[in-house]
């Protein structure tokens, strides 16, 4: 195990991330459908948005990481995700939820989307040769 190369923590982070975006979308679906301040919410956003942001960068930088892997498979992902993260629209805007919440809840669910494939697509890379 020690010929294993040092790779940045993208897992415990994007699940900090995932974490963030739960508890924003969580608060907001608590209070709906009465008015809501979205502040709390945006800060959660904004902090899951930076964390994923990090995670990235500090990928980019590993040498001969498996990028060609990674999104392939994370691609994939992604278009699934597009699907669940529209079907959960679907309900917020059923629910005649609009407004800022509306577009809170729409970050939120835009960063659930890019947060689980990036969490797959390096799960299956790091194993790559």
């Amino acid at each position: 195990m020690s010929g294993e190369r040092k790779l940045p923590p993208v897992t415990a982070m994007g699940m900090v991330a995932l974490a963030l975006v739960a508890l924003a979308v969580i608060y907001l679906s608590a209070h709906l459908p009465e008015a809501v301040s979205v502040g709390p919410a945006l800060a959660l956003l904004g902090a899951a948005a930076l964390v994923m942001l990090t995670a990235f960068v500090l990928l980019h930088k590993v040498e001969g990481f498996a990028w060609q892997r990674f999104y392939f498979i994370a691609a994939r992902a992604l278009l699934a995700y597009i699907v669940i993260t529209g079907l959960i629209l679907y309900v917020f805007l059923r629910n005649e939820t609009s407004g800022a919440a509306l577009w809170t809840l729409i970050a939120g669910l835009a960063l659930f989307a890019l947060d689980v494939p990036l969490l797959i697509g390096f799960t299956v890379a790091r194993y790559a040769e």
